[in-house]
């Protein structure tokens, strides 16, 4: 099912982007060319065209199969946790030392007080 609403979405844009570059352009982006020869003697908009149309209904089903795919992917994740998958790595048997656990960053802090490292490394 999900596989399906994904290729159906797929299309979907593909078929938006098709149409939204076939329209012609009325220049002036943004709502800026509303002036002059326009649909109407007292409003600015032209009439709607035909890929105006297929551009309204395109948009409102990619839209749909958005939302489809959303409430597919939270049922299917329901109940289960990203951190569900992280195992503790303890191992007893002695061929490897577990890493130490440190916390993020912690290698690019100053050495401490009593460590007697070098702060710049020599060039012996």
């Amino acid at each position: 099912m999900e596989n399906v609403v994904l290729i159906i979405h797929l299309l979907l844009a593909l078929g938006l982007i098709a149409v939204v570059l076939l329209q012609r352009s009325e220049g002036g982006g943004l709502g800026m060319g509303s002036g002059g020869g326009g649909g109407g003697a007292m409003s600015g908009r032209s009439a709607a065209t035909a890929l105006g149309k297929v551009t309204w209904v395109l948009a409102i089903c990619f839209i749909c199969t958005s939302i489809t795919l959303t409430v597919l992917a939270a049922q299917k994740s329901a109940g289960s946790s990203v951190a569900d998958g992280i195992v503790p790595s303890t191992s007893d048997s002695g061929d490897a030392p577990a890493a130490p656990i440190a916390p993020l960053g912690s290698d690019l802090l100053p050495p401490s007080e009593g460590d007697n490292a070098p702060l710049v490394p020599s060039a012996d």
